[in-house]
C-alpha cells in the first residue's frame, strides 16, 4: 500500500493547538457549536451509550462533551481498544488528516457490533472567502502563490470515506454557519486562537510579509464586504455517521427478490420503453 502523501506537518500542528490552549481557547464558538449539535444527533437516536471515546486533537474542549468518555488523541494509530467502544465520535480534526479513511477504520473497529460513530470537522466551503483573498493578494505582493487553507472536502466525496471504512447505513450532511468579523485580520487572529493557523505539510516556512495580510483583507473586504462593514467567514460542520455492522441490522433485499410490481403499488400501467408495439415495423435509423 502506498503512504499517504503528508498533509499537515504535525508538529506545527501540535504547536498550534497547544499555544490556542494555553490562551483557554477564546475563539471556541465552533466546538461549543458542534458540542451542542451532537447532543442533539445523540438524543436523536433515543439509544444509551455506555462506552464512548472521543477522538480529539482539543481534549480540554472536549473532556465533558460526554462524561466518562475516554479521550484519544487524533494520532495516525489511535489510542483505542478493539470493540471496546459503543459509540466513537471524531471531534474537529479530521479534516487535518493526511488518511481519514485509516481513521474511520480504527473507529469502526473501536466499537462493537451495531455501534455508533459519529465525526465532524471542516469541509465544504469552510473559509472559501479567505482561501480566494489570500491567494490574490499573495499573486500581487509576491508574484507567486503557496498554500495557507487547508484543503476542504465536498460532501458528496466525504459520505463515500464511511462506506470505504466498512460502515453500516452511513450518512454524511453538513451543518453550515456563518460568523461575522470587522475584518479578515480580526479572522486571522481568531483561526489562531481556535489552533487552526496554517499547518501544512507544503507551506512555505519564511514569515509572510505583512503587506501580504493587509493586502488580503482589502481584497477579502471588496469581495465579500456587507452592507454594515463586516465581512462573513463561512465554516461548513461536515458530520458522518455510520454503524459497526450487525446482524441485527436491516439489509438491503437481494436484486430481482422483491415480492410486489412497482406499477401495481403506483397503480399504473407499467410501459417497455424496449418493446415495438403491434402493428408498428421498427426501422433501423
Amino acid at each position: 500500500m502506498q503512504t499517504p502523501p503528508k498533509l499537515a506537518d504535525r508538529t506545527a500542528l501540535d504547536r498550534f493547538r497547544a499555544r490556542a490552549a494555553r490562551r483557554g481557547h477564546p475563539a471556541r464558538f465552533l466546538h461549543e457549536a458542534a458540542a451542542s449539535e451532537l447532543q442533539e444527533r445523540l438524543n436523536e437516536v433515543n439509544r444509551g451509550f455506555t462506552r464512548p471515546a472521543i477522538v480529539t486533537g482539543f481534549p480540554d474542549l472536549w473532556a465533558d462533551a460526554l462524561p466518562g468518555a475516554r479521550i484519544a488523541p487524533d494520532d495516525e494509530a489511535l489510542a483505542l481498544e478493539p470493540g471496546a467502544h459503543d459509540l466513537v465520535v471524531h471531534a474537529m480534526a479530521l479534516h487535518w488528516s493526511a488518511d481519514p479513511v485509516g481513521q474511520l477504520v480504527q473507529c469502526r473497529r473501536a466499537l462493537v457490533p451495531d455501534g455508533l460513530f459519529l465525526g465532524v470537522f471542516f469541509g465544504g466551503r469552510t473559509l472559501h472567502e479567505l482561501r480566494v483573498s489570500l491567494a490574490e493578494a499573495e499573486t500581487r505582493v509576491t508574484g507567486g502563490l503557496s498554500p495557507r487553507v487547508a484543503p476542504m472536502g465536498e460532501i458528496r466525496d466525504l459520505g463515500g470515506l464511511l462506506q470505504r471504512a466498512g460502515f453500516a447505513l452511513p450518512v454524511a450532511d453538513a451543518q453550515p454557519l456563518t460568523a461575522s468579523y470587522a475584518g479578515a485580520l480580526e479572522l486571522m487572529r481568531d483561526l489562531r486562537d481556535m489552533g487552526e493557523t496554517n499547518a501544512l505539510a507544503a507551506r512555505h516556512r519564511a514569515p509572510a510579509r505583512r503587506a501580504l495580510f493587509v493586502e488580503a483583507a482589502r481584497l477579502y473586504a471588496a469581495h465579500f464586504g456587507m452592507t454594515d462593514g463586516r465581512v462573513p467567514a463561512t465554516f461548513d460542520l461536515v458530520w458522518l455517521t455510520g454503524w459497526a455492522p450487525a446482524a441485527s441490522q436491516p439489509q438491503p433485499l437481494r436484486p430481482g427478490s422483491a415480492a410486489a410490481r412497482l406499477a401495481d403499488a403506483l397503480d399504473t400501467v407499467e410501459f417497455d420503453e424496449t418493446a415495438t408495439p403491434r402493428g408498428v415495423d421498427r426501422k433501423p435509423s
